[in-house]
Parts: C-alpha cells; structure tokens; sequence
C-alpha cells in the first residue's frame, strides 16, 4: 500500500487482479510517492501533448526519476483530431528507437485523447505493458481516464479501434484543473451531470445547488464530483468491465454526441460539448418513449446550458439532416445489426439501452437541431 497525504481520497476498482486504486488530491503530480508500489522497470514513457507538456511534464519527470533510471518524454500534438494511426504509431515509433522492454511503463498525461491513445498504446506493445493514468482534465478524471477503455478514431466512426485495457493506477491531481480553459471545464462537467440521471438522482440535485462552486474551481466541490464520478463508475466496471449489459449505460448523450463529433469533424466540437448536447436529446427521446416527463427533460436542459455546454444540436446536412445523424449513429458501437442502441432514462436515476423507431428519433433530431 502506498503512502498518500492525509486529504486525499482513493476510489477502488474491483477486477480481481487487474483492480487498481484512483487516488484523488492536491498535489499529487509532482510527488514521487503518488507511483509508490508501482511497477518497477528501468524505463518508462511520459506520452503528452503540447499544450500540457509545458504546464506539468518536468514536474512528473522529476518525481518518475525516483522510480525510474530513465524517463523518456513523447509530446503529440493537441485535439481529437489527431487521435488516429499516425500518432499512436509516433508512441509505438520513440518505444523502439529508444529499446524500451515488455517491462516499460507508460505515463498518460492529459485528457482523454491522450489517455485512450496511451493505454491502447500499452496494451499493443509488446502485447501488453503497464500504463499509469495522470488525467489533466476534469472529463478525463471523471469519465475517460477510468474503467480501461481505450482507442484510437476511424475517420468513418469515434472510438472504432481500440482495446479494454485496465491502468495500474490514476492520480487525480485537482490542482492541475486550475490550468484548464473554461469550455474544457465545462466539457467534464457533461460527464459528471451525466452520472445522474443514469444512477444517482441526489448527485444531480447536488450539482444545481453546487455548479456555481463547480465552475468557480472550489477544490471542495471538485473533490467531490470527482470522487462520487468515479464511485460510480467504478461500480458499474467492476459489475460489467467489457461492455456485455450494465456498462453501456455511461454511453448516455453519446450516441447521439458521437454522431456530432463525426459529422462536424473530430476536434470541431470537444467531446463533452457533444454529450451534452448528446444528453439532451437522449433525454427528449426517454420522453417521447414515455419514459421520463417533459419537466425532467427540461431540468436537465437547464442545467446543461448553466454548465456552459450546446443544448441545440448542429446541422450536419442542409437537405436531410436527421438522415445524416441516423446514418453516423447506425455506425455506433451498440448498433446491432443497423439497429440503433441508445441509452435513455428508464424513470429519474435508472437507465436502459433500447431501439427506437427512426421516425421518432428523427423527430428528436428535428426537435433539438431545429428549434430554440
């Protein structure tokens, strides 16, 4: 067991031996002892971008050194856009010109770009490595850096190629979130709302009466958005870690927000913009099903726009715009057979993934795209 500071906090993932532990506090970027107890190997890899490399990365070199005879440093260009082949070769590309080993250890420093192409990256490599998640986003604490997804994008879906792949561990540093441009805090502040209308009814009404403190960056408020984000995520892996049921509920606003980051291009709109936006028409969907009532979709709305975050939906094409987010969708992941999956609120704190009949959800789209 390593040692931490008193004040921070630690979640646990239970998957028999490959559990992990995320721990959460201030200053834990730069302490040696946040990668106490980890892997022991000679070298290991920093994979960042740059625009976090100049913030953090000399801070996490300096405390790998204790750890580590050599501590190598990849910084790939910023944005979704280059979440592709080309740059997940560059991380397979600086591990053999500089003879890393099975042994080696990848560092994830950034937000969830970095963190899905870093742990798809190690569990390639030589068949499987071991990587550490240092998420510099409030998205990538809550959500990305969580659970062993990871992936790389095709251009004709999100997420397409990749791999579940647990880390050995995630240091939540909520001091780097202080560095963060505001559309990126409001960005993970969409995967933090959307915890719960899928499972936590109380988390929501805590967010409404904390979102000024939230977007305000009080470490409390964030500590504890954080830490409920990742309870229950962590429950819901250690229940289904591949995706086989209960999982794909945390896909709430994505099928749709997916389908925007596509038709826009990726990098267009950042991730957690399209969940957002994702979220609202997903929820208009669990109405017109019959599902939730029109007030429940309309607070959630609400509180989405408060966050920062579109809750009007974009044109992706002038002469049949739901047909094109229908065709994007039926690229999803969930889709079975062309059947399109999504998760909608079965009643207030509870989820289900379902089809619906394409005139509806092009009613939805119409709806959310078209109006406001």
């Amino acid at each position: 067991m390593s040692s931490f500071h008193l004040d921070t906090q630690q979640v646990q993932i239970d998957l028999a031996e490959r559990s992990y532990r995320i721990v959460i506090g201030s200053g834990l970027l730069g302490q040696p002892q946040s990668y106490e107890g980890l892997p022991r190997a000679h070298s290991a890899l920093i994979v960042t971008n740059t625009t976090v490399a100049p913030l953090y990365a000399s801070a996490l070199q300096a405390a790998l050194q204790q750890h580590h005879e050599r501590v190598l440093l990849l910084a790939l260009p910023d944005g979704e856009q280059h979440k592709d082949w080309q740059h997940l070769q560059a991380v397979f590309d600086t591990l053999l010109e500089h003879g890393c080993d099975r042994k080696t250890v990848l560092y994830a420093l950034g937000g969830g770009v970095i963190g899905d192409m870093t742990g798809f990256a190690a569990a390639s490599f030589m068949r499987g490595v071991p990587f550490v998640q240092v998420p510099t986003t409030l998205l990538a604490q809550v959500d990305s850096s969580v659970g062993g997804k990871t992936a790389i994008n095709h251009p004709l879906g999100k997420n397409m190629v990749g791999a579940f792949y647990q880390p050995v561990r995630v240091i939540c540093d909520l001091d780097v979130l202080a560095s963060l441009p505001a559309q990126e805090l409001s960005a993970g502040l969409a995967e933090v709302i959307k915890y719960g209308p899928i499972a936590d009814m109380d988390l929501l009404g805590w967010i409404e009466a904390n979102l000024s403190d939230l977007l305000a960056r009080r470490p409390a408020a964030l500590a504890h958005a954080v830490k409920r984000s990742c309870e229950i995520k962590a429950g819901v892996v250690g229940t289904d870690e591949r995706e086989a049921g209960l999982r794909a509920i945390l896909n709430f606003g994505h099928t749709f927000g997916h389908a925007i980051e596509a038709g826009m291009g990726y990098g267009a709109w950042l991730h957690g913009q399209a969940v957002g936006c994702g979220m609202v028409m997903a929820a208009l969907l669990s109405h017109r099903l019959g599902l939730v009532d029109a007030l429940f979709v309309e607070r959630l709305r609400r509180l989405i726009e408060a966050a920062g975050l579109p809750v009007t939906g974009p044109v992706l094409d002038a002469a049949d715009n739901a047909g094109r987010y229908l065709a994007l969708m039926r690229l999803d992941k969930k889709a079975e057979a062309g059947e399109i999956k999504f998760v909608v609120i079965d009643g207030p704190g509870r989820a289900a993934v379902r089809g619906a009949p394409d005139a509806l959800v092009r009613e939805v789209i119409d709806a959310c795209c078209l109006q406001r």
